[in-house]
C-alpha cells in the first residue's frame, strides 16, 4: 500500500501565527510517496514520535521526498510534515480491519491529531500549518487559539482571488525552520519593547492580508504581503536572523507595486514567493536568476494525504 502528501507554502503569517494571528497556507502539488511494502532506509524523529505514540513499536514506513528536494538539498516546502502525514497514514489503515470505499475523504482528519502531536514533539513545538496543509491538502487560513493553556491550531478553508498569481522560486540555501523562530523570539527576553513593536506590526499586516481574501481582493492582498516584507525585514535586523537576505532585498524591492517577493514562511532565503496578478517578467527573471534564484514548477491547492490505488 502506497500512501502521498503534500508540501506546503506559507504564504501569509510567518511567526505572527504563533501570536494567533491568521496564517494562509496552501498545499503544492510536490508529494511525499510512503510505501508500506518496502524496507525504510531512513528513519524520522517526526515518525519516531508517532510510532511512540501510538505505543507500536514499527516497522518505519518507507518513503521518498525527493519530489521536494533539488539538487540533494531540501526546498523548503514543509518536507518532515508531508514524511509523516504520509507514514501516519499508512500506520492508520494498517490498524483498520478493512479499507472503507471513503477512506481518502476522511483520511486527513483522521490522523491530523496524531501527525500534529508527533510533529510538535519532534521539533519542539511549532505552528503546524504545514501539518495541516498535508493533511487537509487545499488553501486555508490557520489561527492558533488558546485554550486550558494549551494551544489548539484551527484551520478553515480559504479562496485565494482568483487573479493571483504566486510563483515559487528555489536558492541554493536550506534554512531551519525551527533555529530561526527560536531566535526570532529570543528578542523578546533581550528587547521586549522592540520585539512587540515589530512583530505587532506583522501581526496587523497578517490580519490585513486575511481581511483582504474575505472580501476577495488581490490587490488588498498584496499590500498586505508588502506590508509583512518590511515588517519581517525589521524583524530579522532586530533579532539578528536573516529572514530576508541582503542580497535578495533589491529584488524584493524592485518588484511593481502590484506585486510583492517575499519568503515563505520562516524565511532564510530557501523559498521565495513573487506574488501579483501577472507573471513575472522578463527582468525580473533576469535579475532572479543571476542570484542564483530558480522558478519551481508546481500548483498550489493540491490534495491532501491520500491512499493511492493499487
Amino acid at each position: 500500500m502506497k500512501a502521498r502528501a503534500p508540501g506546503k507554502l506559507v504564504i501569509s503569517g510567518a511567526y505572527a501565527v504563533l501570536r494567533g494571528a491568521p496564517a494562509v497556507v496552501t498545499a503544492v502539488d510536490r508529494y511525499v510517496i510512503a510505501d508500506d511494502g518496502l524496507v525504510a532506509n531512513f528513519e524520522t524523529p517526526e515518525v519516531e514520535a508517532a510510532l511512540r505514540l501510538l505505543g507500536i513499536a514499527g516497522p518505519h514506513p518507507w518513503f521518498s521526498a525527493d519530489a521536494l528536494r533539488q539538487d540533494g538539498r531540501k526546498l523548503g516546502l514543509g518536507s518532515s510534515a508531508a514524511i509523516c502525514a504520509a507514514s501516519v497514514a499508512l500506520l492508520h489503515t494498517r490498524a483498520l480491519p478493512s479499507l472503507p470505499p471513503d477512506l481518502n475523504s476522511r483520511l486527513g482528519q483522521s490522523i491530523y491529531e496524531l501527525t500534529l502531536s508527533a510533529h510538535r514533539a519532534a521539533q519542539g513545538g511549532g505552528s503546524g500549518v504545514d501539518v495541516a496543509a498535508a493533511c487537509f491538502g487545499g488553501t486555508l487560513e490557520a489561527r492558533l487559539d488558546q485554550a486550558d493553556g494549551k494551544f489548539q491550531l484551527q484551520v478553515s478553508p480559504v479562496t485565494l482571488p482568483k487573479d493571483l498569481v504566486i510563483e515559487t522560486w528555489s536558492a541554493p540555501l536550506s534554512a531551519t525552520t525551527a533555529d530561526f523562530v527560536r531566535r526570532v523570539f529570543a528578542l523578546e527576553k533581550s528587547a521586549e519593547a522592540t520585539f512587540t513593536d515589530l512583530l505587532g506590526a506583522q501581526i496587523e499586516a497578517s490580519r490585513a492580508a486575511h481581511a483582504a481574501l474575505l472580501q476577495g481582493s488581490s490587490a488588498h492582498f498584496v499590500a498586505a504581503l508588502r506590508r509583512q516584507l518590511s515588517a519581517l525585514e525589521a524583524l530579522g535586523d532586530a533579532a539578528q536572523v536573516t529572514i530576508v537576505l541582503p542580497e535578495h532585498r533589491p529584488l524584493c524591492d524592485s518588484v511593481k507595486e502590484g506585486a510583492c517577493f517575499l519568503p515563505s514562511g520562516a524565511g532564510g532565503g530557501d523559498v521565495m514567493l513573487h506574488v501579483s496578478t501577472a507573471p513575472s517578467d522578463r527582468s525580473f527573471r533576469q535579475q532572479a536568476e543571476a542570484l542564483g534564484l530558480h522558478l519551481i514548477p508546481l500548483h498550489i491547492g493540491a490534495q491532501g494525504v491520500h491512499i493511492l490505488p493499487d
